[in-house]
């Protein structure tokens, strides 16, 4: 199940990085930033070694913090 979640938000994340790029609209950034923090978190959950499971949700931590503070400053 964790599985198809990264998987899918992965593929959402570069359907709109590749859109933003051929069309030159940066407006789709907070969801592509979304996407990759809710498929670092589900990288962080799987994750059995400590270190890295814990650097993983740090960073996932704050990407949905940037997305949901980017999302209410426009």
């Amino acid at each position: 199940m964790l599985k198809i979640v990264k998987n899918v938000s992965a593929l959402l994340a570069f359907v709109f990085a590749v859109y933003a790029l051929m069309t030159d609209r940066f407006i789709v950034m907070p969801f592509m930033i979304f996407f990759l923090g809710v498929m670092f978190l589900v990288m962080g959950l799987q994750e059995k070694r400590k270190p890295l499971n814990y650097s993983l949700l740090l960073v996932s931590g704050f990407n949905l913090f940037v997305s949901t503070y980017t999302f209410f400053l426009n």
